[in-house]
């Protein structure tokens, strides 16, 4: 069961050169539970080898798919050891590991892409997300019957069931993908399947997220790598060696100028590559509802769009996975929410608790434990 705790929130924000560092007592917490939570990870890594290959010398990304030339898109780098942070009230209770690494980053870049639809909604480039983006003649993507009424909540929501190609792969690629049973596909993924409403149906399909990533490079008229640097990395203070990888397949002229489409994740290769300190200054600003110091970077609004439970899978949000009923992480309280990548990569937001947590590299089957030593650690 887990406890309700008395804690004034503290506003603090680490400037760029200095994240301050406090002992686990000046935070409520306890130091034992802290490092039992650090050991546990450090003893359940993830089964991913470090090179991302498997035995067959397959990318881990498209093991579950059927060998092509070209199944791999994007660069792939190696990953780092298990590392994280811990942060209450934006103070650092515990750190291990290396976390300026920029590891991959997987599917925790779907929830970066959340942010960035915010940033077009407010800035008008986007009217509403319960428009059809096919109104914004993006280009023929939106033209066929099923696709023509896909709004951009349906794509947010990964409920669109949008119907084609892109970059190489079909929609079809990720048909009866369930997140639920691994981390990467099911017995039956890649069978294609008869598509539904837009609207009806939720599936975890990385083609579409794609899809999602192409229409805001479309609409922002820039690369996306560009917009998040400017409107939040560098606000918040995050460091210059991240990046955000496209595929060699995903470049295309805007206003006759070559740009790159990023992907949502890095099934393919690519993605963004991004070290846990950073990751840690992007799940603070979110738990802060946007605001960093005097500046809101993102409209609260948006940031409570985004934990909007969708009707169809109320454990999703916007790009965002919800703690609702507890299904996600049964340890922690409801209000919890995540960006969750495979291999697995979390950067975890606990409200109740005023508690940030990044770990990386933690075999998925242990998470929840994980999570459950660290809401434990609080005291007070």
């Amino acid at each position: 069961m887990v406890r309700r705790i008395q804690w004034e929130a503290v506003s603090y924000y680490p400037s760029r050169d200095d994240w301050q560092v406090k002992s686990p007592a000046d935070l409520g917490m306890s130091a034992d539970g802290l490092r039992a939570a650090i050991d546990y990870h450090r003893t359940h890594e993830s089964t991913w080898r470090r090179d991302f290959m498997t035995a067959a010398r397959r990318y881990i990304g498209v093991a579950d798919e059927p060998a092509a030339p070209d199944d791999v898109l994007g660069p792939v780098r190696g990953r780092g050891g298990p590392n994280g942070l811990i942060l209450r009230g934006g103070y650092i209770a515990a750190e291990w590991g290396d976390t300026r690494w920029p590891d991959m980053t997987f599917s925790v870049a779907k929830s970066y892409l959340a942010v960035l639809a915010g940033l077009a909604l407010a800035q008008g480039l986007i009217r509403s997300i319960d428009d059809p983006v096919r109104d914004y003649a993006l280009d023929d993507g939106f033209e066929s019957a099923q696709n023509r009424g896909i709004t951009w909540r349906h794509l947010l929501q990964q409920t669109s069931e949008w119907q084609g190609t892109l970059w190489g792969k079909p929609d079809s690629i990720d048909h009866n993908r369930d997140v639920g049973k691994s981390e990467l596909g099911a017995s039956d993924k890649g069978q294609p399947r008869q598509l539904r409403t837009p609207g009806t149906f939720w599936e975890y399909n990385d083609v579409r997220v794609n899809r999602l990533s192409l229409s805001l490079l479309q609409v922002f008229r820039r690369p996306l790598h560009g917009v998040l640097k400017s409107a939040i990395m560098d606000p918040i203070g995050a460091s210059r060696k991240w990046e955000w990888q496209p595929y060699r397949t995903s470049w295309v002229a805007i206003a006759g100028v070559r740009m790159p489409s990023v992907p949502g994740g890095s099934h393919w290769g690519g993605g963004l590559w991004m070290g846990s300190r950073d990751h840690a200054r992007f799940g603070l600003l979110i738990h802060r509802g946007g605001q960093w110091e005097d500046r809101e970077l993102i409209p609260k609004s948006w940031v409570v769009e985004m934990r909007r439970p969708c009707a169809i899978s109320p454990e999703y949000g916007l790009l965002w996975w919800l703690n609702t009923a507890r299904m996600q992480f049964p340890s922690a309280p409801e209000s919890c929410y995540a960006a969750r990548g495979a291999g697995s990569n979390l950067i975890l937001i606990d409200p109740d608790h005023d508690l940030v947590a990044v770990v990386r590299w933690i075999d998925k089957a242990s998470m929840n434990d994980f999570v459950r030593l660290v809401v434990e650690s609080v005291r007070s």
